[in-house]
């Protein structure tokens, strides 16, 4: 239900008091107050107007009417204005004595304002005023009267919404009105429209939503600022969702809508007419005056807001109004203050910091605040904690820049930092200074983490990965490193999609990899060898988040490089059916499937249920994609709930009995070494044991099969490195 509201929000500490009282129906509390507000000297008229209409919608206000002409000596002390004629207009609905110097207070008004009408004579008679017996409501009464006129529009606060006059007749006191939120045309007396409905002007927001919104949604799209502010001038503060409720689909349709209110809402945060709130609950308001940026600011200073808000709040600024700086009073004025927050207030390394990068943007003794801010990063035990405690990714990437200056051991803090940083544009920057730098063999081997850990880092994997198949000039470019980052986005992606607050990384990496009609895959299946589309192959079929879809083109693009793998897929289908006879597990392996079959079946079954349903109501099921996926994701739920029920019933538990550590096997830990006596373990288990980064690796993989059957002394590839086992253990002889 709309309501008409007076604009603008008031700081006056009777009204908040009022407010208070009547949320929560304090009635005897309310009259003490408004007894004490009464015997004042003087008042404030939009504070007694604002009061006046809360209480006019209160439970109580029916009891207050026989206690509000109390304000009337007030009343009389103001000047001659519209807010003074609104006041006595709510005086007037609002009072319930209908004492005669009231009836002699309103005659004398509607006289001056209304007595040249014609319906004057009439008038009096239809609000009271004439027998003066009862003639609450009789100022707006007479300003309805006024207004009744064809074209003209009311609204009705019933809950039938905006209406517009079609015909009236003064002889039979009767309208004809076409409402809003009511089908057809409704008949109306005089007296019922005195009761329910409320004069609006013809450029009131309402108005021009009901009887022109051709017009209003070209307003909006022209000057969405002053539809903005017409909405809150005539509606009173709104929060943003309030906002889109009278907006969305009314005036801007909701395909727009999202896009729109983006853009409408950062011109109304730089407007000096419209308090933006702090937090998204709160409303957007209609000031009573224009404030101007500088104003706005300084108000918000004055607040003394923690230093964290203060920094937020000061960059915000000089980022959104620039031109400010422009005005030297201005500039020297907020330099004074931040050079103060340094020396009273107690901040923490990262905001002194941060404070000295304002000092410098506004010019204040450039020279010396460069020195500080040197002094400051050497004083820093940890500048890579300082640089991590910034909010502010300018700032961050500005203090990257500074260590790079003033310190020493950049790059180890660049290092450190490459993969703890989550904003691309800050590795970005990270990973180019390195590679220019004498630490590029560190960074290259910071790189090779990535594709040998894939599960560590996940996000800085992702990145790193699109610039590897973007481009060749970086390392792991070439085509090797390609295939070796291919696979392991194929290990990330079967890691992720058994997480549940990975569900955005798995999205994105489904579309990375379809993208292009598969570029990706395309580029890495042209070059890579017939050993390594092999692995790929078997990793994917490991990723139950691909559908049968993406795995029949990622083996025709294998297939149109090798068509070897055409024939080999059956012979290696049979060959597979005979391996997985009997799959070897430890007892935590074989908890660990029983435990991933409970949750597909008694809880991701059922989130993909709500899912379809959900999708479903959306309607248009050939264009719908969340249909499709929920689909698509419940035929993969039900082929890996399958598979992995087949494999419960092939599982065997290895015991200590079953490992032999004459030869390389399952159970048993492989110590090796390479040219370089470099040591480097082993752990060969049943596939749902398998820990890559820890080198525990299912008997099933690759490098298992590559060293099945050597023994102490042998020799064997891996990674282009020539590594011999030194040592076999039983696996069951660990921690014993």
């Amino acid at each position: 239900m709309h309501a008409i509201a007076s604009s603008g929000t008031s700081t006056m500490s009777y009204l908040k008091e009022f407010r208070s009282k009547i949320q929560n129906h304090d009635y005897a509390a309310f009259l003490k107050l408004w007894e004490e507000y009464c015997a004042a000297d003087d008042v404030e008229a939009e504070e007694l107007k604002q009061s006046l209409l809360a209480v006019k919608g209160a439970t109580f206000a029916a009891s207050f009417g026989r206690h509000v002409e109390r304000i009337l000596p007030l009343w009389s002390k103001l000047p001659a204005s519209l807010a003074s004629e609104q006041i006595l207009q709510l005086i007037l609905d609002l009072q319930t004595t209908n004492a005669p110097h009231l009836a002699e207070i309103a005659y004398e008004f509607v006289e001056k304002k209304y007595g040249s009408q014609k319906f004057f004579q009439e008038g009096l008679r239809m609000v009271g005023l004439r027998s003066r017996e009862n003639f609450q409501g009789a100022l707006s009464g007479f300003a309805l009267l006024a207004h009744l006129e064809k074209g003209n529009f009311v609204f009705h606060t019933g809950g039938w919404g905006i209406g517009e006059i079609m015909d009236l007749s003064f002889v039979r006191e009767q309208l004809s009105l076409e409402f809003d939120y009511v089908a057809g045309r409704k008949d109306m007396s005089f007296a019922n429209a005195f009761k329910t409905l409320i004069p609006v002007p013809k450029d009131h927001f309402l108005a021009l939503r009901f009887g022109n919104p051709d017009l209003l949604e070209k307003k909006a799209k022209e000057e969405p600022v002053e539809v903005i502010r017409m909405l809150l001038r005539d509606l009173g503060p709104k929060t943003a969702a309030e906002i889109k409720d009278e907006l969305c689909d009314l005036v801007i349709p909701a395909a727009n809508w999202t896009k729109w209110w983006q853009n409408t809402r950062a011109k109304v945060k730089k407007d000096t007419m419209i308090a933006t709130p702090d937090e998204l609950k709160l409303p957007f308001a209609l000031r009573s005056s224009e404030v101007t940026h500088e104003e706005r600011l300084v108000e918000s200073l004055e607040k003394k807001p923690d230093a964290n808000t203060l920094i937020q709040m000061v960059y915000s600024f000089l980022r959104d109004f620039p031109e400010t700086l422009k005005k030297a009073e201005f500039k020297a004025s907020l330099q004074t203050k931040l050079t103060e927050i340094l020396s009273f207030q107690e901040l923490d390394d990262a905001q002194e910091l941060q404070i000295h990068f304002f000092l410098e943007d506004l010019g204040k003794e450039q020279a010396k605040v460069e020195s500080a801010i040197g002094e400051l990063l050497k004083r820093f035990a940890s500048p890579e904690d300082i640089i991590l405690n910034i909010e502010i990714v300018a700032f961050r990437k500005r203090a990257l820049v500074e260590v790079k200056k003033h310190l020493a051991d950049w790059s180890r803090i660049f290092l450190h930092l490459l993969y703890i940083l989550e904003q691309n544009t800050l590795r970005d920057y990270i990973l180019t200074e390195l590679l220019e730098s004498p630490a590029k063999a560190q960074a290259s081997a910071k790189l090779q983490e990535l594709w040998t850990h894939p599960t560590r880092t996940p996000d800085a994997f992702i990145w790193y990965f699109q610039k590897v198949m973007a481009g060749n000039s970086l390392p792991f470019s070439d085509q090797e490193g390609k295939n070796r980052f291919f696979e392991a986005f194929l290990i990330l992606l079967s890691h992720v999609e058994n997480l549940a607050d990975e569900r955005e990384t798995v999205k994105k990496m489904h579309g990375m990899l379809s993208a292009g009609r598969y570029a990706i895959v395309r580029q890495i299946m042209q070059d890579a060898s017939l050993a390594d589309v092999k692995e790929f192959l078997l990793l994917a079929t490991k990723c139950h988040s691909l559908s049968d879809h993406d795995i029949k083109i990622l083996h025709s693009l294998a297939e149109v490089v090798h068509p070897s793998i055409n024939k080999d897929r059956k012979r290696a289908t049979n060959a597979a059916d005979e391996v997985v006879q009997e799959i070897w597990t430890t007892k935590e392996g074989y908890l660990k499937l029983q435990q991933r079959i409970q949750q597909i079946a008694t809880v991701e079954t059922v989130e993909n249920a709500k899912e379809i349903e959900v999708a479903r109501s959306h309607g248009d099921l050939r264009e719908n994609s969340e249909f499709k996926f929920a689909l698509e994701k419940r035929d993969r739920l039900q082929a890996e709930l399958k598979l992995l029920s087949d494999q419960l019933n092939k599982a065997r538990i290895l015991t200590k009995e079953d490992v032999a550590v004459d030869e390389v096997g399952v159970g048993v830990i492989v110590e090796c070494k390479d040219a370089n006596n470099k040591k480097i373990s082993y752990t060969f288990l049943g596939p749902w044991d398998a820990d890559p980064d820890r080198n525990i690796l299912s008997f099933q993989s690759k490098l298992a099969q590559t060293m099945k059957g050597l023994s102490i002394g042998d020799t064997f590839q891996v990674q282009g490195s020539t590594l011999t086992v030194t040592g076999i253990r039983n696996y069951f002889d660990e921690g014993k």
